[in-house]
C-alpha cells in the first residue's frame, strides 16, 4: 500500500494519540488533522493496518465485539410463549432466554406477511420505503448493501444464513454470506431429504445447520452474525393446509383442552361488512378446514404448539453448544416471530389483517454482553420488526444508515433513543376479495384500522378491550382520540415513504 504524505502525517498523529492522555483518539477512532482543521476520522485499526508489517488486530483496550444470533419463527403469535403468560405451551428454553434477557411484551410487525416482514427486518424499513410487496421482488444492489448482514460483513463479521429466506427465492443473496443453507423455494417443505437421502424435518435440519455453523465459525478470530429462519410454525400450504409435526412431538399436548378464543363466536365474523365477509377471503377459506369446529380447533392449535415446542428444543441445543464452545458469554441471541397468526379469532385463520393475533409477536433479546441492568427486563415499550436491523448494528458498533426507519431498542431502554408512542400498519398484498387491503395506526391504548379499498374503518380501545370485540366506529363513538388517529394516520402514511 502506498502511503501518501497526508496519511503519513496522520500516522504521526495516531502514534502521538496512543501515547497522550489528551489525544485525538476517542472510543477507538482517530482524527487525522492539519492544525485545527479536522480533515478525516477513521478507526485506529484501519490506520494501523496501513503500516508495513502491521495487521488489523483488536487492541487490548477495545471492547470485544459480540457474536449475534438472530432467530426468526414463521407465523408465531405473541402469546404462544410461556414467558408471555401462556401456561399451556411448553417453551422452557425460550422462556430461559427471556429470564436472562429482555422480554418485549408489546412487539409488533409493520406488515403481517412473510416476504414484507423479512425485508423490513433486514433493512429496518417500512414496506412503503423498501418496496418489497410480493414474493418475486428482491433487494436492489444498493438496497442490499444497506441491510444489516451486508453492513456487518463490511465491518469484519462472518455471516451465516439458515432456513427460509422468504424474499424472491429465485434471486437469493447467498454470495453475501460465508455460510448459506437455504433452499431456493418460496415455502420450504417440512419433510425433506438430507444429503444422505434420509428424511428429516425442516426444524431438525435447521438445528443441524446451526451446529455446523457454530463449529466452523466460533473460532474467536472474527465475530459472527448468524441469521436463522424456521418454517415452523407456519402451516404447510395445501387443500387443506396441514401442520406436519416431528414424530417425537406428536403426543405433546394430548389431554390438554385449549380455551376457545373470545371472538371465535360466529357473531364476530357476521359483524364484518359484505366485502370482507366472503368465502373468497383467504383467512376465511383457510379457517374452514382447520378451525370451523371445536374438534378441528383443538387439533390445529395442538399441532401449531407442537411445532413451536420443536423450535424450542433446537434453541436449547444451540444454547448448550454455545456453552460447550465457551462463547456464550460473548454472544447475543435475538428471538422474534415474522408475524402473528389467528387461530379462529374473528372467525379467521392466518395473518394479514391488523388484529392483535396477526400483528403482535414474541421478541426476546438475551445474552451476557447486554448491560447488566437490562437482564431480566420486561418492558411494555412498543418494539417493531423494523427495529431489528438498527439494534443489531448498534450492538456490533456499526453505524446505522440514515435510510433506516427503526430504532435501536437497547438505546430506547437506556433512554438514549426516544421511544415511540405509535406506528403505522400497512398490508396491501393482493387486495380484495382475497385479502382486502388494510392500513392503520396502533398506539399503546388504541387501534385505528382502515380498509382502503372500501374506506371502511374500525376503532378499538385496546387497553380496555384487548380482544377487540367492540368496533367503536359502529357505536358512533365521538371520541377525540378517533379524530386524532384519523389525522395521525394521514401524517404517518406520508412519513413512512
Amino acid at each position: 500500500m502506498k502511503i501518501t504524505p497526508f496519511i503519513k502525517f496522520g500516522l504521526v498523529v495516531v502514534l502521538l494519540a496512543l501515547n497522550s492522555p489528551s489525544s485525538y483518539a476517542q472510543r477507538g477512532d482517530v482524527r487525522l488533522a492539519r492544525g485545527s482543521n479536522v480533515m478525516l476520522q477513521v478507526p485506529i485499526r484501519t490506520v494501523l493496518g496501513a503500516l508495513p508489517g502491521k495487521t488489523q488486530t483488536r487492541q487490548k483496550d477495545e471492547p470485544e465485539r459480540p457474536n449475534i444470533i438472530f432467530i426468526l419463527t414463521d407465523d408465531h403469535r405473541w402469546d404462544a410463549l410461556g414467558a408471555n403468560g401462556n401456561k399451556l405451551i411448553r417453551t422452557p428454553n425460550l422462556d430461559a432466554l427471556a429470564t436472562r434477557g429482555i422480554l418485549f411484551k408489546k412487539a409488533y410487525v409493520t406488515t403481517s406477511i412473510c416476504c414484507v416482514s423479512r425485508a423490513s427486518i433486514l433493512s429496518g424499513q417500512y414496506m412503503s420505503r423498501h418496496k418489497i410487496n410480493n414474493f418475486n421482488t428482491d433487494f436492489s444492489k444498493p438496497a442490499l448493501a444497506k441491510t444489516y448482514p451486508a453492513l456487518l460483513k463490511r465491518a469484519g463479521y462472518k455471516l451465516g444464513f439458515i432456513g427460509k429466506f422468504g424474499i424472491d427465492d429465485k434471486r437469493q443473496p447467498d454470495s453475501l454470506f460465508d455460510y448459506w443453507a437455504s433452499a431456493k423455494e418460496e415455502q420450504p417443505v417440512y419433510e425433506m431429504r438430507n444429503k444422505s437421502g434420509k428424511m428429516i424435518h425442516h426444524t431438525d435440519s435447521v438445528g443441524k445447520d446451526i451446529s455446523k455453523f457454530l463449529y466452523q465459525f466460533a473460532n474467536g478470530k472474527e465475530p459472527f452474525c448468524l441469521s436463522v429462519s424456521f418454517k415452523a410454525p407456519h402451516e404447510l400450504d395445501g387443500r387443506p393446509p396441514t401442520f406436519p409435526v416431528q414424530e417425537r412431538f406428536k403426543s405433546y399436548y394430548d389431554g390438554v383442552t385449549f380455551p376457545e378464543p373470545v371472538t371465535a363466536d360466529p357473531k364476530y365474523w357476521n359483524s364484518f361488512p359484505d366485502f370482507f365477509r366472503t368465502d373468497k377471503n383467504i383467512a376465511r377459506e383457510r379457517w374452514k378446514p382447520l378451525l370451523s369446529t371445536p374438534e378441528l380447533r383443538q387439533e390445529t392449535t395442538k399441532n401449531y404448539y407442537r411445532l413451536i415446542s420443536g423450535v424450542d428444543e433446537v434453541v436449547g441445543n444451540m444454547v448448550a453448544q454455545l456453552k460447550e464452545l465457551d462463547i456464550d458469554k460473548n454472544t447475543i441471541i435475538i428471538f422474534m416471530g415474522d408475524n402473528g397468526f389467528s387461530l379462529g379469532e374473528h372467525g379467521l385463520e392466518g395473518k394479514w389483517y391488523e388484529y392483535e393475533e396477526s400483528i403482535r409477536v414474541p421478541l426476546i433479546i438475551s445474552g451476557a454482553p447486554l448491560p447488566r441492568k437490562l437482564r431480566r427486563e420486561k418492558t411494555d415499550k412498543i418494539a417493531l420488526n423494523i427495529d431489528i436491523a438498527p439494534t443489531i448494528l448498534a450492538l456490533a458498533g456499526v453505524a446505522i444508515p440514515s435510510s433506516v426507519q427503526g430504532k435501536d431498542l437497547i438505546g430506547v431502554l437506556r433512554k438514549k433513543v426516544a421511544e415511540r408512542d405509535d406506528f403505522f400498519y400497512e398490508h396491501t398484498f393482493l387486495g380484495g376479495p382475497l385479502l382486502p387491503k388494510v392500513e392503520g395506526v396502533v398506539t399503546k391504548n388504541f387501534k385505528y384500522i382502515r380498509y382502503i379499498e372500501k374506506n371502511y374503518e374500525e376503532f378499538y380501545h385496546t387497553r380496555r378491550d384487548p380482544f377487540e370485540t367492540t368496533n367503536l366506529i359502529v357505536t358512533k363513538s365521538k371520541s377525540n382520540e378517533l379524530a386524532r388517529l384519523r389525522k395521525r394516520y394521514g401524517d404517518l402514511k406520508k412519513s413512512v415513504k
